[in-house]
C-alpha cells in the first residue's frame, strides 16, 4: 500500500493505518558504489528503529535541539543519523537543498544548530576555508563525521577552528546506519570512531584465513546486529557473500580495535594498495596529504608497475602552488619506504558520492588506456 504525501497532509488525525509488520521491508536505500555498481539494501521497519535507539543511547537528542541536515534524506547519514533520531525526539530538523560552505556557516549560525553530522570534505572545508572566522558558531555543541575515514590530525584542527568537540561515527547501510559512535559528552578520542553501539558484536579477522585477531591488530571488521539488512534486492549471490551462515556481516572494511573498544577505520578491503606483496591504505597517505598546507583535497590511488605490481599515484587539488616532487618528499618523510607515493598529478577537483564518499574506482578508470 502506498499512500501519497498529500494524502498525509490533509489526513487531520492518527496514521492512515495500523502499524506495518516489524519484519516488513521500510526501506530500499542503495550502497554508495565507491568500489562498484550499487545494491539494494532491503531494510525492514525492525531494523531502522532498532538502529535510530542503539544511536540515541550514544548522542542523545532533546526537543531542544536544533538538528542540521546537510546529507541527503536518500543516504543513511541524512534519513537515519540526522533526521531519524532528530524526529524520534521531537528536535527541530533544519535542511539544507545543497552544501556550500557559506550557506553551511550561515545556517548554523541563524537557526541556532546545537549538532549536525557530516563527511569529510566538510570536515576539511571548516578546517581550512577562510570564511569560517566570519560567523557565529558558538551555538554548536558537537559536530560528528561520518561516511569515511577522517585522520585524527583533521579531526582535532577542525575541532580547534570551531571551538566544540568533533567526533566521528561508523556505519554502513547495511547495517541500516550506525555500528559504532563516540558517545557525545565524554572525551573524543582522535582517529577514531568511537565503541561500539548497544546489542552490536564484533571480530576483526586475519584478510588470509578468516581467523580472529587480538586489540590491535588491523584486518576485515565482521558485526552481528539486529539492526542488519535483509539483504541485497534480487542478488541472492551478494547476500550470501556479504552475510554468513552465522549472521556476521563482512563489512569489507580494514579496521583495529584499541585495549578501551575504540574502533579505527583504515580502508577498504577493495582498495588496499599491494606493493611488493606490502598492503597500503590509500586513506593514510590522503590523510598525510590533506595535512600539507598546499593540499586542498587529495586521493590516492593504485598504478601498475612491473617491479612492484602497484604503487601509489596521487591526485592533488592544490590550495597554492606547489611541486610534485615536494608532495612526494612531504609524503616520503612520514611513511615506510613502501608506502611512498610515486606520481602526483594535479585535479580541480576529487569525485566524491553524493554521500561524501571519494570514488577512487573513478580516477582508476581514467588511467586506463582508451581503445
Amino acid at each position: 500500500m502506498t499512500i501519497p504525501f498529500a494524502a498525509l497532509l490533509a489526513h487531520p488525525g492518527p496514521p492512515l493505518r495500523e502499524s506495518p509488520d516489524p519484519d516488513a521491508m521500510a526501506l530500499l536505500p542503495y550502497s554508495s558504489g565507491t568500489t562498484g555498481l550499487a545494491k539494494g539494501v532491503m531494510l525492514s521497519h525492525r531494523a531502522c528503529l532498532t538502529n535510530v535507539v542503539q544511536m540515541l543511547t550514544s548522542s542523545p537528542v532533546t526537543p531542544a535541539d536544533r538538528v542540521l541536515a546537510v546529507a541527503p534524506f536518500f543516504h543513511a547519514v541524512g534519513l537515519i543519523v540526522l533526521a531519524g533520531r532528530a524526529l524520534a525526539r521531537g528536535a527541530t530538523l533544519v535542511t539544507l537543498p545543497r552544501f556550500d560552505v557559506p550557506g553551511f556557516l550561515a545556517a548554523i549560525q541563524d537557526q541556532r544548530i546545537t549538532q549536525t553530522v557530516v563527511v569529510p570534505p566538510i570536515v576539511l572545508a571548516l578546517a581550512k576555508h577562510p570564511a569560517v572566522d566570519q560567523y557565529d558558531l558558538s551555538s554548536l555543541e558537537w559536530l560528528g563525521c561520518g561516511a569515511a575515514p577522517l585522520s585524527a590530525e583533521l579531526q582535532q584542527a577542525c575541532a580547534e577552528r570551531i571551538g566544540c568537540p568533533v567526533g566521528q561515527g561508523y556505519g554502513m547501510t547495511e547495517a541500516t546506519a550506525g555500528i559504532a559512535l563516540f558517545p557525545v559528552g565524554t572525551p573524543v578520542v582522535p582517529g577514531s570512531s568511537g565503541p561500539l553501539l548497544p546489542g552490536i558484536r564484533a571480530r576483526i579477522t586475519d584478510l588470509g584465513t578468516g581467523a580472529d585477531l587480538v586489540p590491535g591488530q588491523a584486518g576485515e571488521l565482521w558485526v552481528r546486529t539486529p539492526a542488519v539488512m535483509t539483504g541485497y534486492l534480487g542478488n541472492p549471490a551478494a547476500s550470501a557473500a556479504t552475510i554468513d551462515d552465522d549472521g556476521w556481516l563482512h563489512t569489507g572494511d580494514i579496521a583495529r580495535f584499541d585495549a578501551e573498544g575504540n574502533l579505527f577505520l583504515l580502508d577498504r578491503v577493495k582498495e588496499l594498495i599491494k606493493v611488493k606483496g606490502f598492503q597500503v591504505a590509500p586513506a593514510e597517505l590522503e590523510a598525510i596529504l590533506r595535512s600539507h598546507p598546499a593540499v586542498a583535497d587529495a586521493a590516492v590511488i593504485p598504478v601498475p608497475d612491473e617491479r612492484a605490481g602497484e604503487l601509489p599515484k596521487a591526485y592533488v587539488v592544490p590550495a597554492r602552488q606547489v611541486t610534485p616532487q615536494e608532495l612526494i618528499d612531504y609524503v616520503a618523510a612520514r611513511v615506510a619506504p613502501h608506502k611512498r607515493i610515486h606520481q602526483v598529478s594535479f585535479t580541480d577537483a576529487i569525485p566524491t558520492s553524493p554521500s561524501g564518499k571519494t570514488l577512487r574506482r573513478l580516477l582508476i578508470a581514467a588511467e586506463q588506456p582508451r581503445s
